[in-house]
């Protein structure tokens, strides 16, 4: 299995940019995609954006297109979230998570907390 670490999250105000980060490690080269989601309290976990750790294709829910980029490093085993225009809306948890193949996502590091302030 693949462990990740998300970091790179706090408070921030409306309209501010904040970078997230996925630290991977263990059985990496078992990476298929890296994925980000989130979680709202009281919410269910939603789809942020997905990216290909072979290829760099990425893929990214109609509702995060245009603020939220993702990206990756292969070499240092890592994976980015860029957020712009940041809104109170977009407060949750943040989690990263890694697909060993086309089935789903079956690693997922623990999540860092996002607070957007109006």
């Amino acid at each position: 299995q693949v462990q990740l670490v998300e970091s790179g999250g706090g408070l921030v105000q409306a309209g501010g940019s904040l970078r997230l980060s996925c630290a991977a490690s263990g059985r990496t080269f078992t990476k298929h995609a890296i994925g980000w989601f989130r979680q709202a309290q009281g919410g269910e976990r939603e789809f942020i954006a997905s990216i290909s750790w072979a290829t760099g294709n990425t893929y990214y829910a109609d509702s995060m297109k245009g603020r939220f980029t993702i990206s990756r490093d292969n070499a240092k085993n890592m994976a980015y979230l860029q957020m712009n225009s940041l809104k109170p809306e977009d407060t949750a948890i943040y989690y990263c998570a890694a697909a060993s193949g086309p089935s789903g996502y079956d690693s997922w590091g623990q999540g860092t907390q996002v607070t957007v302030s109006s």
